[in-house]
């Protein structure tokens, strides 16, 4: 009788057990999708803004000035013409950058070329930083919601990991695939300990991971080295 006693508590401690962790699991989760929605959807907000701050005005100013195109002095007008083919030039590049912006051009195509685009603007912004890209030339067929992810979590890790003031620091990117695997791999190295402890134990990159693994069925791991972060991305 004591026997069968001791199997029961064992039996409901390992079930406690197993229920706190299946609570702990789905609340880490939770978290993290929350925070990833909220991410994506300012970015949402802050394109929104940037159409109706600069897109619209851009194209209710291009209407306003071909409804005052005089038609009686044939040199004005000529260059009035001219002036607005180069606003509306500005706002042909100004909504290809937006459509960029919200799905790279080469998604459906070649993950390595999206990334590629995707990168540019930081190489420009952060021009004090030393970049190192290794993307394949050729990629598997990749379904275009998969990359995306994959993309906006790049994003994401550099957008939490990269300070906005002027140091030294190192970032080396790396798409690589094994057999039915496909890998990112980032290593940002930071000048000195106190910087690498302060982004590596932000709680931002725990809920980056949860996200990317909970949306892909893949894995993020982020450890770090040295005076290195470096996170890994599979799926």
């Amino acid at each position: 009788m004591n026997y069968q006693l001791a199997i029961q508590i064992l039996v409901l401690i390992v079930y406690i057990i197993t229920l706190i962790l299946f609570v702990k699991s789905y609340y880490k989760a939770q978290q993290a999708l929350k925070w990833w929605s909220c991410r994506q959807s300012l970015k949402i907000l802050l394109e929104a803004e940037k159409i109706r701050d600069d897109l619209l005005q851009e194209s209710f100013t291009i209407r306003r000035s071909l409804e005052f195109l005089p038609t009686d002095n044939l040199e004005l007008s000529l260059n009035k013409t001219q002036e607005c083919l180069r606003k509306i030039d500005h706002f042909h590049h100004s909504l290809a950058r937006l459509s960029d912006r919200l799905f790279p051009v080469y998604l459906q195509d070649s993950l390595p070329f999206a990334i590629q685009s995707v990168l540019e603007p930081w190489l420009t912004s952060h021009s004090h930083f030393y970049f190192r890209i290794d993307l394949p030339n050729s990629w598997r067929h990749e379904p275009p919601e998969r990359s995306l992810i994959v993309l906006r979590a790049l994003e994401e890790l550099l957008q939490i990991s990269l300070p906005e003031i002027l140091v030294p620091i190192s970032v080396e990117i790396r798409l690589e695939q094994q057999a039915n695997l496909g890998r990112l791999l980032v290593q940002i190295t930071y000048p000195d300990v106190s910087t690498l402890l302060f982004y590596t134990n932000l709680p931002e990159l725990d809920y980056l991971c949860e996200s990317f693994k909970f949306l892909t069925s893949g894995k993020c791991v982020c450890r770090s080295q040295n005076l290195s972060l470096n996170c890994c991305f599979s799926w």
